[in-house]
């Protein structure tokens, strides 16, 4: 059983990645609802066929919890310095997602100006026209590559879709650099296959991905709780700065988190 959230707005949480982040969940709390159905995910195992068909909350509805939430946080000393669309999955996955990225960006701007909003997404919807739109209207849209080859990034990310990892790089490429990269390495076996996407030949491929996207940043992290797939290594901070000078040396910023 994975980490599931039973609020629309959670937090706000010390994220090691985004400081005092506020989480807006457009997922219910039922179960998770994701395109992908990653071996690390902290949510657990998903069922697309079965939980997608689950009433997600409406636009009203999470605008509505986040303005009361960031009413209570305005000029606190835990003031959100993140406005984070995390939670239960996917959120472009919300058919009302361009829609609430909008009203987000209206009650940041009333109640905490100074916050950053972030998207943690796996990048399976920016292909759509109004999904990559509304990415670009934040700060931080974080976009998920765990890989270098199509096959390693399928093994770990488990994708529910006809996965084209030609396709998606295009797709990365079409931000012009508005966007971060984040990427979580590890090493393990799933139904007895093994896994490792720390291998010279996939953190070559990785950084010829990253040579094509031009991201303005890359997050390298690694296993920080427990994981549905219970044969995974989790790297040390030396094996995940090593990784992290090869993308410095293409004068791309990289931050670890290990």
């Amino acid at each position: 059983m994975g980490i599931l959230f039973n609020d629309l707005v959670f937090g706000p949480l010390q994220s090691r990645r985004l400081g005092i982040s506020l989480g807006v969940n457009l997922m219910p709390k039922a179960g998770k609802i994701c395109s992908f159905d990653c071996i690390y995910c902290e949510c657990g195992w998903g069922d697309f066929q079965k939980e997608s068909g689950l009433t997600r909350p409406n636009a009203d509805a999470i605008e509505q919890a986040l303005e009361t939430r960031l009413k209570e946080l305005h000029g606190t000393e835990i003031e959100p310095e993140s406005i984070t669309f995390s939670g239960n999955g996917e959120p472009t996955l919300h058919p009302q997602f361009p829609d609430i990225v909008d009203r987000v960006i209206r009650l940041r701007d009333l109640y905490c100006p100074k916050a950053v909003i972030s998207v943690l997404t796996n990048g399976s919807r920016i292909g759509d026209n109004k999904v990559f739109a509304a990415l670009n209207k934040v700060e931080n849209n974080i976009v998920k590559l765990d890989g270098g080859s199509q096959a390693c990034i399928e093994a770990i990310n488990l994708p529910h879709y006809a996965f084209d990892l030609t396709e998606y790089i295009e797709q990365m490429k079409r931000f012009e650099g508005r966007l971060t990269i984040q990427t979580l390495f590890l090493r393990g076996t799933h139904n007895g296959k093994r896994i490792d996407n720390t291998t010279e030949e996939e953190v070559s491929l990785w950084i010829g991905h990253l040579k094509a996207i031009k991201p303005r940043r890359v997050m390298l992290y690694v296993i920080e709780r427990a994981t549905p797939e219970q044969d995974l290594e989790k790297l040390s901070k030396e094996e995940l700065e090593d990784i992290a000078e090869k993308v410095r040396a293409l004068d791309i910023e990289a931050e670890i988190y290990a």
